[in-house]
Formats: structure tokens, sequence, C-alpha cells
């Protein structure tokens, strides 16, 4: 791993995106209830398999997490709070780096490191969705 620090600048980056998605989404699950408002909001493979998807949970993560409430979001989906939370801190990033111009740090990854990333990304995917899956069928299970 190859990490440079560039010099101080104000440039818009991918960071500073996805640091503003992820303040605007959790400002959205803070003070607007999607779920309550939208009628057809939900899993429809849930509502009609009964079988959770691998996105179930992640309303009810973006919601307790803007609400501080960490422990929930966990329960709700593992993977979903990790992303929420990392939003979260990208959209402190990305303000410290356009008010203050704080340089954030180039990071580049050797092949053989984003070879290690492609095998473990979708082993952590598919456990955290087996998490999902038991915690959504069989609760029981994990008492």
């Amino acid at each position: 791993m190859k990490v440079t620090l560039p010099a101080p600048n104000r440039k818009f980056s991918l960071v500073d995106g996805l640091g503003l998605a992820g303040l605007v989404g959790l400002l959205v699950a803070r003070y607007i209830p999607v779920a309550k408002i939208i009628p057809f909001w939900g899993c429809m493979l849930r509502e009609t398999t009964g079988w959770p998807c691998f996105g179930c949970g992640l309303t009810r993560v973006a919601d307790r997490v803007a609400h501080l409430n960490f422990s929930g979001a966990w329960e709700a989906n593992p993977l979903g709070t990790v992303a929420a939370l990392l939003f979260a801190l990208l959209a402190v990033v990305a303000v410290l780096h356009m008010v203050f111009a704080l340089p954030i740090p180039d990071v580049q990854l050797s092949p053989r490191e984003w070879g290690w990333v492609r095998v473990a990304l979708p082993i952590v995917i598919l456990v955290n969705y087996a998490y999902v899956v038991v915690k959504t069928k069989f609760p029981h299970l994990l008492m």
C-alpha cells in the first residue's frame, strides 16, 4: 500500500462526493420518515417470500445511525452499519477538506492487495447476508 499526501487544496473529489451523499442521506434519515411516507417502501422479496434480500435492514440502519442508535443499527444489518458510519466519516472529512483545505491522502493498493480485497469483500457480504437471514428467519438461533 502506498499513501501520499497532496498539497492542501479544495478540489472536489470522489471523497467529497461520497461525503456529500452520506450527509444528505443521514439528514434525510434523521428528519424525514421515508418508510412511513412512501406507501410502497419496503423489501418486496421479504414481503412476498419471507426471505430477506441483500439490502434488507438498510433503511433501519440509516434511521438508527442518524439517531445515534448504533446497537440497533448493528442488529438490523452489520455491514450496512459499517457503511453508514463510513459515510458519516466521509461527510466530516469532506467538510474539513472543503472548508479548511485539509489534504485527503491518496491511497494506492498493489495488485496483490486488490486481489485480497476481491476475495474478502464477497466473503464479508455473504457472512453479513447469512446473519440477516438467520436474524429474520431463525432468530431463536441467535439467543
